[in-house]
């Protein structure tokens, strides 16, 4: 079975492309032992904008599956949308249909400076951790 820091650089190392189509997915796609394929990637979640020509501001939730490679059937997965981070995005700005409520008192902007940003490089063990135990479970 591959060893845990491996796995960890693989995680942080693997580039993450688009996946095409209309929706906002990027994956990276890891191949292990025994034919089996580890697929890391994030999706948009939520995109808030302030005003005409503002700089907007997406939100991006991580997940992680295990794969087998020949058929790509599903053998587990953590969508739990608990992990995300936010980047900015020039996208369509507020509309008259947004309320107070949506806005809130800080701007979208300085709640996604101030938020907790999980990058790859932080919560690569945690992949790491569970998909070790996906492995072990499922006979290696």
């Amino acid at each position: 079975m591959i060893k845990k820091d491996e796995l960890v650089d693989l995680i942080i190392t693997t580039p993450i492309e688009k996946i095409e189509g209309p929706e906002d997915i990027w994956e990276a796609h890891i191949e292990l032992e025994d034919e089996k394929t580890l697929v890391v990637g994030y999706k948009g979640e939520e995109e808030y904008c302030e005003g005409i020509d503002e700089e907007c501001v997406v939100t991006y939730s991580w997940y992680w599956e295990l794969r087998k490679t020949d058929n790509w059937s599903l053998i587990q997965e953590n969508h739990d949308s608990d992990l995300t981070f936010c980047t900015p995005s020039q996208k369509e700005p507020w509309s008259d249909e947004n309320t107070f409520e949506e806005i809130g008192d800080l701007s979208k902007s300085k709640i996604c400076t101030w938020s907790d940003q999980n990058r790859i490089e932080d919560i690569s063990e945690d992949i790491t951790d569970e998909v070790l135990d996906w492995l072990d479970k499922t006979g290696k």
